[in-house]
């Protein structure tokens, strides 16, 4: 065999999947039956304030498991915020479970607290190569249920733990198999009290989970793998395409629905089901583009303040940060396959009618509909100009994992200009 042949084989992998009103109830009930006696709650302070982490600790505690809860996890989790969450695990443990109870910031925390209280090193050690040592973990990690309160991030169902890391101004992360949680709980009375501002930005990165995954390099362009070199993210697949697909139907209706009215039962529960289906698409084919730009984008903000979260400091949400350049990113993949940007495009506005160039339908289906939840027009209302681009494609350039993905590798030149078309978007 040689690395000219291409790729026979696609992986699949995903947790368990609890869903449904009332599903948090019995998560006491699941960790019995992993044997669990001690575990660790992890959430936000925010999240903390809704009750629902507590209200979930005593029902753990009514089978018997002893349940300890540490509300500190940072909004946008940094390698510093981490490691305060890693180092509460190390002097109050051992814990043989982890529940994560929260937005993605909550799950990928408790990911990295469970890894590194699994395996020796630290955090560093663990974070994707060139920024950190990308080293494997070597033991197995213990039983992580993931219960999401925001609809959004997928990260119930992935391999990924996503972070700043403060001294070098980049976003990163840690992936492996491993990392992903063993149970996901996805309980939609949790997803009620996310404000608008939130349930928009998390509600866009439901949506480029999906159409990035949808429109990735297909799994069989890739070079044939040996079999210790399959990675998480192996490219579209039949089967997360459909993931995908089922996704972008449900946010059609549900994202701007759900934006209107926070309390309407039923858009969050098309919300939930859709941020899940994404997540069981993604977690598999990968992402590319608008999620590599989102890394520098988030992590080099100055002095944005996003309606809907933390006021103390200056933050680009996660999938505020993935929107803002997809629609010129999608503009410059749509040659690699336009028959799937244009399948996106109609799975989204089924009604919308398009007669131009068919590379500007989706930009165009996609700046619609962030206006109409109201998203920031472009990279330069959160922020940046023109003389930032530079800075922010070496960050991009830094997110090899994910810009492998690409139906089309960029160039850096190819992704100044993605940069520069997305400073203002309308």
């Amino acid at each position: 065999m040689t690395s000219a042949e291409h790729e026979t084989v696609f992986t699949y992998g995903a947790p368990a999947l609890k869903y449904g009103t009332g599903s948090s109830d019995e998560i006491g009930y699941d960790l019995a039956q992993f044997g669990a006696r001690r575990v660790l709650v992890v959430t936000d302070p925010v999240v903390a304030a809704t009750g629902w982490p507590e209200r979930i600790a005593e029902g753990i505690r009514g089978y018997g498991i002893a349940a300890e809860t540490f509300d500190g996890v940072h909004v946008e989790p940094t390698d510093v915020s981490m490691q305060k969450a890693v180092d509460f695990a190390r002097g109050t443990g051992p814990y043989d479970a982890f529940v994560a109870v929260g937005g993605g910031s909550s799950i990928d925390t408790a990911k990295a607290a469970n890894l590194l209280t699994s395996n020796d090193g630290e955090l560093m050690d663990y974070v994707n190569a060139p920024v950190g040592g990308g080293r494997a973990p070597a033991k197995p990690l213990k039983p992580l249920v993931a219960v999401p309160t925001t609809t959004g991030t997928g990260s119930e169902s992935t391999t990924v733990c996503v972070l700043d890391v403060l001294s070098l101004r980049v976003k990163s992360g840690i992936s492996h198999l491993r990392l992903r949680p063993t149970l996901a709980v996805v309980d939609p009375r949790l997803t009620v009290s996310q404000p608008a501002g939130v349930t928009a930005a998390s509600g866009m990165d439901i949506l480029c989970h999906a159409a990035e995954s949808y429109t990735a390099k297909p799994y069989t362009e890739f070079d044939r793998k040996r079999p210790e070199e399959r990675v998480p993210y192996c490219g579209s697949n039949p089967l997360a395409d459909m993931f995908a697909e089922k996704s972008l139907q449900l946010l059609s209706w549900a994202l701007p629905a759900a934006v209107r009215n926070g309390e309407d039962l039923a858009a969050r529960e098309a919300m939930a089901l859709a941020a899940t289906f994404a997540g069981l698409g993604f977690g598999n084919a990968g992402v590319h583009i608008p999620h590599a730009n989102a890394y520098p984008i988030a992590g080099q903000v100055r002095d944005f303040h996003p309606d809907g979260y933390p006021g103390d400091e200056a933050m680009v949400p996660h999938g505020m940060a993935v929107s803002l350049t997809a629609p010129a990113a999608f503009r410059f993949t749509f040659a690699a396959n336009p028959e799937r940007h244009q399948r996106v495009a109609r799975l989204l506005a089924p009604d919308f009618e398009w007669s131009g160039d068919f590379a500007d339908h989706l930009p165009a289906v996609l700046t619609m509909l962030m206006r109409e939840i109201g998203l920031p027009a472009g990279i330069g209302a959160v922020g940046y100009t023109e003389s930032d681009v530079d800075s922010l494609v070496e960050g991009t350039l830094k997110q090899q994992r994910l810009l492998a993905t690409a139906p089309r590798t960029p160039s850096e030149e190819d992704l100044s200009g993605i940069l520069r078309d997305s400073v203002r978007l309308w």
